[in-house]
């Protein structure tokens, strides 16, 4: 049987130490908060892979928790403070927005398919970890604007386009981070929030399973 206590160690230090993560916070809290709860019980073992697992798929529709170094580094990015106020979009089985509440920010953890934010719930409150997260159902595209706004905004998956509603429902001074782009050339990106203008600028080269409602609608070429 996996020690999972020790595969968490070994993500820490293998995966989220030599890529630039340095929030001790931040490397607590994946330290602290078992990743194998947030998976299907029949994939628990791949929990510590370094790459994108599936969570779940529904209404045609698969979620993925991103790999830990991506995640690690979005999240480090946003340069949170305790008593922050946190959008979560996709958050699939809830892992990312326990990560976040360990941080001590309040989280609104969005996700468009009912069956998972249900199961989402159930694994937050397991061990307490869901005190101080709300879990949303809606379109991920529109946000959740009953609760901003927001100090921070994290996508868990890839954007096609420019995630506008979202960017409006940060506070001024805000951020969000995702991975941005089409394909192979794409970018985790930081968006900043200064009145009424926003701002991106590249963080490093990544990809992550894209989200449907963030995609470019192809038309026809003539």
């Amino acid at each position: 049987m996996l020690d999972y206590a020790q595969a968490r160690r070994l993500m820490v230090d293998c995966q989220l130490r030599t890529f630039d993560v340095t929030d001790i916070a931040l490397l607590d809290a994946f330290d602290a908060v078992p990743r194998e709860r947030f998976m299907p019980a029949d994939r628990q073992d791949f929990a510590y892979i370094d790459q994108p697992q599936a969570v779940g798929t529904e209404e045609g529709e698969t979620r993925f928790m991103p790999a830990p170094m991506v995640l690690a580094r979005l999240i480090q990015a946003l340069t949170l403070k305790p008593g922050h106020r946190v959008l979560e979009v996709g958050t699939g089985l809830g892992y990312g927005a326990a990560l976040l509440r360990r941080l001590g920010v309040e989280v609104v953890a969005l996700e468009s398919l009912p069956g998972l934010a249900a199961a989402a719930r159930e694994r937050l409150a397991q061990g307490g970890l869901g005190d101080g997260v709300t879990v949303e159902v809606g379109p991920l595209e529109k946000g959740a604007a009953g609760h901003a706004p927001y100090d921070a905004i994290l996508i868990n998956g890839q954007v096609e386009q420019r995630p506008q509603a979202l960017l409006e429902q940060l506070a001024d001074g805000g951020r969000l981070a995702c991975v941005q782009g089409q394909g192979r050339p794409a970018k985790a990106t930081l968006w900043v929030r200064s009145g009424d203008a926003f701002g991106s600028r590249p963080l490093f080269d990544a990809t992550l399973p894209p989200l449907r409602a963030f995609a470019v609608e192809t038309g026809f070429a003539f």
